[in-house]
């Protein structure tokens, strides 16, 4: 068993906060940009106002 701070981390492309590896990331966790669906629909609906 790993401890939460061994895991891999990223900081979310919205927030800018840090976030863990989670296992159901597990498949795909090179494509994970951010931290929550509130950040992913937040980032997608800046970028396309613009």
């Amino acid at each position: 068993m790993r401890k939460k701070h061994d895991l891999p981390q990223k900081t979310c492309q919205h927030c800018g906060l840090p976030f863990s590896w989670r296992r159901k990331w597990a498949r795909d966790w090179e494509a994970v940009k951010f931290c929550s669906d509130r950040c992913r629909r937040a980032h997608h609906n800046e970028s396309a106002k613009t």
